[in-house]
């Protein structure tokens, strides 16, 4: 479950850096930038962080 959470928060999060850096950007994230860009950056950045470390520090799922 952890595991699932920080891989799509790590992929939003850089697919909207991508994204950002060609003046597109996802439906679901186009709330990040109201606090300007800066915010929005911090946002993006802390998305990737934070996906990362559930991705690869949260306990395996028992299938």
């Amino acid at each position: 479950m952890l595991k699932s959470l920080g891989s799509t928060l790590f992929i939003f999060g850089l697919g909207s850096i991508l994204l950002n850096l060609i003046h597109v950007e996802f439906l679901l994230l186009m709330w990040v930038d109201l606090w300007g860009p800066e915010i929005g950056w911090a946002i993006r950045i802390g998305m990737i962080v934070v996906g990362a470390l559930l991705w690869f520090f949260a306990p395996a799922a028992d299938e």
